[in-house]
């Protein structure tokens, strides 16, 4: 008989948290990867299409890949890039529906010095324009 010392077994959770010590896990990209993948695969069952099951199988690699990779650093910088191109949407398509929304009161107009979104009343006219970002002066006439 062998002297063994007493080790308690591990639970479920504790073992996947040791697998994943020093990996990179779940962040935004992967996450944006496991949907698009999601919406893909959604999309297959009606096109039936090799191309498009292909793309779902490989954004599904991508995304763990990324999950289970070592290089921290790389996929922090791959994940702050994909942010930095979410935010452009994000803003974009906020300014519209600000644009929208206040189509009839409300006039958009950018800065031309420092290129900024203003916001101004739709008064006919004239006018000048201080800039609060820059601020610089410039006309413009509203219709």
């Amino acid at each position: 008989m062998r002297n063994r010392s007493y080790r308690p077994r591990m639970s479920f959770g504790e073992r996947i948290a040791r697998l994943m010590y020093g990996r990179n896990g779940s962040d935004s990209l992967g996450r944006a990867m496991l949907i698009l993948a999601m919406t893909l695969a959604i999309l297959n069952l009606f096109l039936r299409s090799l191309i498009v099951a292909l793309l779902v199988n490989a954004a599904v690699l991508y995304a763990f890949f990324r999950m289970m990779s070592k290089n921290v650093v790389k996929r922090r910088a791959e994940n702050a890039r994909w942010w930095y191109f979410w935010k452009g949407i994000k803003v974009f398509f906020s300014l519209q529906k600000n644009k929208w929304r206040d189509r009839k009161t409300h006039i958009y107009h950018r800065c031309p010095h420092c290129k900024n979104t203003l916001r101004l009343p739709r008064v006919k006219g004239a006018h000048t324009v201080n800039c609060p970002c820059c601020h610089k002066r410039f006309d413009m006439t509203v219709k």
